[in-house]
């Protein structure tokens, strides 16, 4: 049997077959990426969310166990608690929020635990079955509980653990009795680098870096027959500066990038016999007859470039860093990056500003971030606000964030 190779669109194929050729016609060719529990991906806290959605290089506070638990141990507060609100497609409905409540403490002067509970309400769905039957009132939600243990490895240096447990309970009982709860779970591996204060020629200054390997854990799906879904692994990795000029004055300048540690979707097509009618071998869109268009592909779901992402989550981790079917210059654009700077004024008072870039490719989440702490005795309060600077509207634009935290012992442990 002799084949040919054509382009059409983005690819074509086919071959000779029972007097007819076969021809591959794309029918996808987006390449986001998409997960089960995306909420895990939202930044919780207003501080992290006023600088771009970033965590994972910062200095330590109470909201540390989302970004990176390591930091922990660096902790100058013994122990705190944080709470915060963030809602979400505030613009649309008033009852679509993410809540999230967090406790740490540090044990002794290497280690600290945290724990931590994050909830995502999608709000309240009417369904109505006719003008006679009562309304059924469905509330979907997720949540995550997590604990996490972090250990100082070296004087400038910790390493932490967290394990997490994920419930995503989307199942609308009056359209599905049979519908269950979805669970998973899930690891985190961080790392978190401080150094000492260190003399510059005008001021002083103080590095950071981190990284965080999260949610390693196996897929997540509603239900026997339903479709598995990956948990949204990622890898972050981060570092930044701290401008020391006086007892009062300090900014911090960030940088982080992201990577989801899960397949990319294959490019797939869907394989079509058609009638040569000039009889040259390619496949002429205006001239050629599909046989069976559009309800009887020969095959569905060819993979036409790429690999296949029906994987497990530990291959799909190593396969995710080499598939994209638009090789290296693709995988590139699954990084997003940010960028953050936080001014503190006698640790009273903070101003904070971030940038958020994702590929057009892969979401085209754009936005600049605005923020501003206050502290109040043993409390920390802090906003933030969103603007959007995509075509693509994000959920969270212009959204007034909140972050409150109870600090205990603040002060009590003194790296420096």
């Amino acid at each position: 049997m002799k084949k040919y190779t054509i382009a059409l669109i983005t690819l074509l194929a086919f071959n000779i077959s029972n007097g007819q050729e076969t021809v591959v016609i794309p029918d996808n060719d987006s390449r986001v990426i998409t997960t089960g529990v995306p909420f895990l991906l939202i930044a919780s806290d207003a501080r992290a969310a006023g600088m771009g959605d970033m965590g994972v290089a910062t200095s330590a506070d109470a909201y540390s166990q989302q970004w990176n638990p390591a930091k922990y141990a660096f902790s100058e507060t013994k122990s705190g608690i944080g709470v915060s609100y963030t809602p979400y497609l505030s613009k649309l409905v008033n009852d679509i929020f993410l809540g999230n409540i967090t406790y740490f403490n540090r044990i002794n002067e290497g280690s600290a635990f945290a724990a931590s509970f994050k909830y995502f309400s999608l709000g309240e769905i009417e369904i109505v079955q006719d003008e006679f039957s009562e309304a059924l009132i469905e509330k979907p939600n997720e949540l995550t509980l997590d604990v996490s243990y972090s250990l100082r490895l070296a004087d400038q240096f910790s390493m932490a653990v967290a394990l997490r447990y994920l419930r995503s309970d989307l199942r609308i009982q009056a359209v599905d009795a049979n519908a269950s709860a979805a669970s998973s779970i899930g690891v985190d591996i961080a790392g978190y680098y401080q150094s000492e204060e260190e003399a510059y020629n005008d001021f002083n200054g103080r590095w950071r870096a981190g990284f965080a390997i999260q949610n390693l854990g196996p897929k997540i799906k509603y239900d026997d027959a339903g479709r598995e879904n990956f948990i949204p692994t990622n890898l972050k990795l981060g570092g930044g500066f701290d401008f020391i000029f006086d007892d009062y004055n300090k900014l911090s300048v960030t940088a982080e990038v992201n990577k989801l540690l899960v397949p990319t979707p294959p490019m797939t097509g869907r394989e079509y016999e058609y009638d040569d009618v000039n009889g040259n071998g390619q496949y002429d869109e205006d001239e050629d007859e599909l046989v069976g268009f559009p309800n009887n592909p020969v095959n569905s779901n060819v993979i036409i470039s790429g690999q296949s992402n029906d994987v497990s989550f530990v291959k799909g981790i190593f396969q995710s860093f080499s598939d994209a079917p638009g090789g290296f210059s693709e995988e590139l654009k699954e990084f997003t990056w940010a960028l953050g700077a936080e001014y503190k004024y006698q640790d009273s008072f903070a101003f904070r500003a971030g940038y958020f870039n994702e590929s057009e490719d892969k979401g085209a989440r754009k936005f600049f971030a605005l923020g501003a702490g206050f502290k109040y005795s043993a409390i920390d309060i802090d906003m933030s606000y969103l603007f959007s600077a995509s075509k693509v509207q994000s959920p969270l634009e212009n959204t007034l964030r909140f972050s409150l935290t109870f600090n205990f012992g603040d002060g009590e442990y003194d790296e420096y």
